[in-house]
């Protein structure tokens, strides 16, 4: 049996690459203005804001009749607002997979560390097993 442990390379890998978050995702100018513009307009105040400025309208949406009431409710108000609350959502579950995506890999760290005590063990073990069938072959000798 053999008892070298040879670590896996992805281990190294792992501890110089760390957790991999969605904030690492935005690189260069473009990914940066990006996020600026997406984290102003994902807010709920940015919301509120969108409601505001949607609601400015709204007089005169009435004043139309029916059919400019339901236009102004779905390509103003709802298209508005509802933007920024979905970015909201969407941020906020973002943060959520980040924390899985982190309790994931500290567990994995931590299976891996097992891993190697385990391997410990086992070379103990064999080195024991190997020591008392020495004895048990000396003494069947004499």
């Amino acid at each position: 049996m053999i008892d070298q442990h040879v670590p896996h390379a992805r281990i190294r890998e792992r501890a110089k690459d760390g957790v991999h978050l969605t904030k690492d995702e935005h690189i260069g100018f473009n990914g940066r203005l990006a996020m600026l513009v997406t984290n102003a307009v994902s807010t709920m105040w940015c919301a509120y804001l969108f409601a505001l400025i949607a609601l400015i309208s709204l007089p005169a949406a009435i004043a139309g009749g029916t059919a400019t009431i339901v236009s102004w409710t779905a390509q103003t108000f709802l298209q508005l607002v509802l933007l920024s609350v979905i970015m909201v959502g969407q941020k906020v579950a973002a943060q959520a997979s980040d924390k899985q995506a982190l309790q994931t890999y500290k567990d994995a760290e931590a299976l891996l560390g097992i891993q190697d005590e385990i391997h410990k063990l086992i070379k103990i073990n064999n080195d024991m097993t190997g020591e008392i069938h020495s004895i048990v072959k000396k003494n069947l000798e004499k």
